[in-house]
């Protein structure tokens, strides 16, 4: 029965990734959940995702707490790491112990045993030769990824990427590339609000977030234009009253 319920999670999951085929969808959303699903799915006690636009500017476009911000927050500082690599390269970067990255990377290397992350691997997002980010998962224990695991992991990145890049075959390159920019910075807004509403009501940057997710589902709005609102000063997105 727990292989059934897992098979179906996953199967929900590309269902889920395969939606912005079809449908409209905002694109940190799309983001948001891959984390989230590669994350509880795969045994990470964290999960990001890096995005590159057309001038180069790496950002993180989501997370699933502050800590797998953190991480790769400290890489693109130091320009260095397992999530960078495997945007450069558009191959795999597995760490099965992060006390044993080469010494380039010592700044990744400190932060996530700060953090009390021990593993990672990176899987690039691509489509064809095109490299636009990479998919993170963090563990807590050091070990080798399951080779099975992988494969599905590359494949929910693969299809998030053909959901961003949806429009290739009719757009020109840089018009998509604007899509992405257009994305990144959707992302400073949305971290904008969080950390209002996080002022605002007296919570964390995480609760702050979950609260805004619930609010966009609920009035069916792209979570970028709950943020917008929120940064704009509405004060509609608050937490329920209590009982």
């Amino acid at each position: 029965m727990r292989a059934t319920t897992r098979e179906r999670e996953l199967l929900e999951t590309f269902v889920a990734l395969s939606d912005t085929l079809v449908v409209d969808y905002d694109v940190v959303e799309l983001m948001q959940l891959l984390v989230d699903r590669s994350a509880a799915l795969f045994d990470a006690v964290s999960s990001g995702v890096l995005l590159s636009d057309a001038q180069g500017r790496v950002e993180v476009l989501a997370s699933t707490d502050e800590d797998a911000r953190l991480i790769e927050l400290m890489q693109l500082e130091r320009g260095a790491g397992p999530c960078l690599e495997a945007l450069a390269t558009g191959e795999v970067v597995a760490v099965p112990d992060v006390r044993e990255v080469r010494e380039e990377w010592s700044g990744f290397r400190d932060q996530a045993l700060a953090l009390g992350i021990h593993a990672a691997c990176a899987v690039p997002m691509r489509l064809r030769g095109t490299t636009i980010g990479a998919l993170n998962l963090f563990r807590a224990r050091p070990g080798e990824f399951d080779v099975d695991d992988l494969a599905v992991v590359r494949a929910f990145a693969d299809v998030a990427t053909i959901g961003v890049l949806h429009q290739w075959a009719i757009v020109e390159a840089d018009a998509v590339r604007t899509q992405l920019t257009y994305a990144l910075d959707s992302r400073v807004v949305v971290e904008q609000a969080k950390g209002v509403l996080a002022f605002r009501h007296g919570i964390d940057v995480e609760a702050a977030f979950s609260l805004m997710r619930a609010h966009a589902r609920a009035t069916r709005q792209p979570i970028t234009d709950v943020a917008r609102r929120v940064v704009a000063g509405d004060a509609a997105v608050s937490p329920p009253a209590a009982d």
